[in-house]
């Protein structure tokens, strides 16, 4: 029961504490066509035959701000097989109150056994699932100073779903093998993103969907 891999930082991420990874040679990445993914505020969920993962695999998570994922699950169970879909779960509010979610749950990735599968696989299977993906920014090849500089750019736009950006994940657009995952996906993340986060579960809310109305 493998639980997503953790995702090293960019040497230049602000968001990183004691406890997280940085990938200081982290040009090898430029090689292959990348997909930039906005990174949004949410828990890191899995939906897999057995039941709704969250950061733990050792069992289902029965959270009140999963029951939503367990609706998803039931409709989608059919059809997951080996399949692990991962994504962000967005129900409960962390950090950041999105002003234009048209979903709770945005998929990132797919895992069969010791593969992950290529981006254009995971907006495959997340559209026979009806299921949006986590909002794409770019694709294509990188220059080393060109990563920097859009991180910059988008960072002043905002989310694409309202409100602060969390920031970005880079990945490798192609399918890759576990072993290889520290050198395929990395992350830049804001400043300050653990202290604004730190006991959101205490008193936690649910977040609101743009076609509801304000008062819920």
């Amino acid at each position: 029961m493998k639980k997503y891999n953790r995702t090293y930082h960019f040497p230049f991420s602000p968001g990183t504490t004691s406890d997280d990874k940085i990938l200081k040679d982290w040009t090898g990445i430029l090689q292959y066509p990348l997909v930039m993914t906005e990174k949004l505020d949410g828990e890191n969920t899995c939906l897999k035959k057995s039941g709704v993962y969250a950061r733990s695999h050792a069992a289902p998570t029965r959270n009140p701000w999963a029951k939503n994922m367990w609706a998803i699950w039931d409709q989608v169970n059919h059809q997951l097989d080996d399949l692990e879909i991962f994504g962000e779960n967005l129900y409960g509010i962390h950090s950041i109150e999105y002003t234009h979610l048209p979903s709770h749950f945005f998929v990132f990735a797919i895992r069969e056994g010791d593969l992950w599968f290529s981006w254009e696989e995971v907006m495959f299977y997340a559209q026979l699932m009806d299921l949006p993906t986590v909002p794409v920014i770019y694709q294509g090849k990188f220059l080393e100073n060109q990563i920097e500089n859009m991180i910059a750019e988008e960072m002043q736009k905002g989310s694409q779903l309202g409100g602060e950006c969390e920031g970005f994940v880079f990945r490798n657009a192609n399918a890759f093998h576990t072993d290889d995952f520290k050198r395929n996906v990395l992350k830049y993340v804001r400043p300050n993103h653990v202290t604004t986060d730190e006991h959101w579960t205490k008193n936690w809310k649910r977040a609101r969907l743009q076609h509801e109305p304000s008062s819920l």
